[in-house]
């Protein structure tokens, strides 16, 4: 299972993008910027799209600060696609598609009994390191809010106390 601080696993595969175009995306393409790669069980559920949507009405944020988000599942780039048209709207970033359970269990978030990944939250930095990992519950969703602080903390290069925010002041060793 990788850990903080490795190298993250490689991984490439179809997306699915706003416009219902399906397009080969990889780690390397995310190189030079912080990659979110978000897990989450299947599309067409009830937790999920509070999640992908809250990550989207983000979005602005996090290109703000230097990252690009991607949302991950088993399903395929055309479950993805019809979910994005008739329930999500506009995302703005890709949902990737793991049919093969491959990069959900190289990153450690496949729960192999089930066959589907849990709510696993990476965070890449821009030289292909794991700087985060978050893992949940399949029930619980995750909170885009926090894994914005979580970034903006992480390119600060501080220390940062519990709850910091942008803009507050770090911790002095």
């Amino acid at each position: 299972m990788p850990m903080i601080y490795q190298p993250a696993p490689q991984f490439s595969g179809e997306a699915a993008f706003d416009n219902g175009e399906v397009k080969k995306i990889s780690l390397s393409d995310y190189k030079g910027k912080y990659l979110v790669l978000f897990f989450y069980p299947l599309d067409f559920t009830f937790v999920c799209p509070t999640e992908i949507t809250q990550f989207r009405d983000l979005l602005k944020e996090f290109k703000t600060a230097g990252a690009e988000i991607v949302g991950c599942s088993i399903d395929s780039v055309y479950s993805h696609n019809k979910w994005i048209k008739d329930d999500l709207g506009n995302l703005g970033y890709p949902l990737l598609s793991d049919l093969t359970k491959r990069i959900s269990r190289d990153y450690g978030v496949l729960l192999e009994d089930a066959g589907i990944a849990t709510r696993g939250t990476i965070i890449i930095d821009p030289e292909q390191k794991i700087q985060y990992m978050g893992i949940h519950n399949t029930s619980i969703g995750r909170d885009a809010n926090e894994i914005l602080r979580v970034v903006q903390a992480l390119q600060s290069g501080e220390m940062c106390g519990a709850g910091w925010k942008k803009g507050q002041a770090f911790i002095k060793g």
